[in-house]
């Protein structure tokens, strides 16, 4: 028998952070998966109550055609390519399409005050378009506006946290 690993023995939460353009997924319940800096990209978690098994994405791009050859080696940049490959990644640890919890956070217009690009507003729309055609929901969120967000997903216990820059506390955006 394996030994146990130092957080279970110590039941100390471990970070996984997911950077710019990454994602992660975890079935272990002593990790929270994180990722910070949410400005005009979108931070899509997902968890299966049951398997308990989550994933994060933190997509920049809303659309892959600009340049397919960056999608095919990162997939996560986009999220008409990401949220398929968080799904597929989450799907390897048993998680279930129709279970899952899907939460957001970002999406804003934070470098882009006068709405010029309208990066965020793309990235949701995309985002809802994808969901939407597999019919999925979101069952909580926070995008748009001006602010930069961070967001967190608890394995153990499927709450997903917010905090938003300029404010000390994190908030409780969903709990599992």
């Amino acid at each position: 028998m394996p030994a146990p690993s130092l957080a279970a023995i110590t039941g100390f939460e471990q970070k996984l952070i997911v950077g710019v353009a990454d994602l992660a997924v975890s079935s272990n319940p002593n990790v929270v998966i994180i990722t910070y800096s949410l400005g005009s990209c979108l931070g899509v978690t997902i968890y299966d109550p049951v398997t308990k098994v989550g994933g994060l994405l933190h997509a920049m791009l809303p659309d892959s055609a600009i340049d397919p050859a960056k999608a095919a080696s990162q997939a996560a940049m986009f999220i008409d390519t990401g949220i398929p490959a968080l799904f597929r990644a989450a799907y390897q640890l048993k998680a279930d399409k129709h279970r899952v919890q899907i939460c957001l956070a970002g999406a804003a217009q934070v470098m882009d005050g006068s709405g010029f690009f309208s990066i965020g507003k793309r990235n949701y729309e995309m985002l809802m378009k994808l969901l939407g055609q597999h019919g999925l929901v979101v069952r909580a969120e926070q995008v748009g506006g001006l602010v930069s967000r961070t967001i967190s997903l608890n394995i153990k216990t499927g709450e997903v946290r917010l905090k938003c820059s300029g404010q000390n506390l994190e908030t409780i955006l969903w709990k599992g």
